[in-house]
């Protein structure tokens, strides 16, 4: 992808977050097609999706099978796409910069990164370590040119947290300290109570992106409450696993396939012309 039309779609992604979307995640070229035929403006990749499609756990994926997949998802569509590289694939911000580089040399325009650890002893990443890396990416989009857009995932509402804060004060505290270190958009999953996410918005200046769970609030109602972005995770991917689930079951335990022929509303031609 020429430089100039990678400036273009990270700047059109960027400018999404002046406003309220919605941004769904894919996990391979077909996913990613779907969304972007049915009108979505932009796409998020789902790292737990892409592992499981690909027979690993979410997490302990290799980088290079993550970008192969990376590269299908963008060649496949013409919309921006926002890569999840969880805790960013490397032990310190120079690997973590050399991580994001080869996602823009995919073509992708921004990058979600968490700061949970998967370590029961420390669940969170030390904020001053968070911003270093969150700095190294701000540094390198402006050596290359590209506006790489920064997610920086907060996971208190995510994760079993032992603190003599509140979740909320914790990811106020973090989301004003990423924000410190160039983040452009502070995502906050798990979070989903009216009360919440209305602290939430009134203590953070810039772009808010939730994530849709069980009881989050619909989005009128969040677009409403001032958040800027809603992302669906791994949820469409396990959506359509559980259908695949349900129709083998229909058809070992009741011999039918009705389930299959009565959802299958894309048909072999229209699957082609994907």
């Amino acid at each position: 992808m020429e430089g100039t039309q990678l400036v273009q779609k990270a700047m059109n992604f960027r400018k999404l977050h002046s406003s309220f979307f919605i941004l769904p995640n894919a996990w391979d070229a077909v996913s990613a097609k779907i969304f972007a035929q049915c009108g979505f403006q932009a796409l998020g990749t789902t790292s737990a999706g892409i592992a499981a499609s690909r027979g690993y756990a979410d997490r302990s994926m290799p980088f290079d099978t993550m970008l192969d997949a990376v590269r299908s998802i963008v060649q496949a569509v013409d919309i921006p796409v926002t890569v999840d590289i969880e805790d960013g694939y490397g032990e310190n911000p120079e690997e973590l910069v050399e991580t994001v580089k080869q996602i823009i040399n995919a073509g992708a325009v921004g990058i979600n990164l968490e700061d949970s650890t998967m370590d029961p002893q420390m669940p969170l990443y030390d904020i001053p370590d968070q911003q270093k890396k969150i700095a190294a990416i701000r540094e390198l989009g402006k050596r290359i040119g590209i506006p790489v857009f920064i997610n920086a995932r907060t996971d208190p509402y995510w994760i079993k947290l032992e603190t003599p804060f509140t979740k909320l004060e914790e990811t106020i505290k973090r989301a004003h300290a990423y924000q410190e270190a160039g983040a452009d958009c502070i995502f906050v999953p798990g979070i989903k109570t009216v009360s919440d996410i209305r602290t939430l918005r009134q203590e953070i200046n810039g772009p808010i992106n939730v994530l849709a769970v069980p009881e989050l609030p619909p989005a009128h109602e969040l677009e409403a409450l001032g958040i800027q972005r809603i992302s669906t995770g791994s949820g469409p991917f396990r959506a359509a696993v559980s259908l695949l689930q349900s129709i083998g079951r229909d058809m070992l335990d009741r011999g039918s396939f009705e389930l299959m022929t009565s959802t299958s509303k894309i048909s072999y031609d229209d699957l082609l012309r994907l």
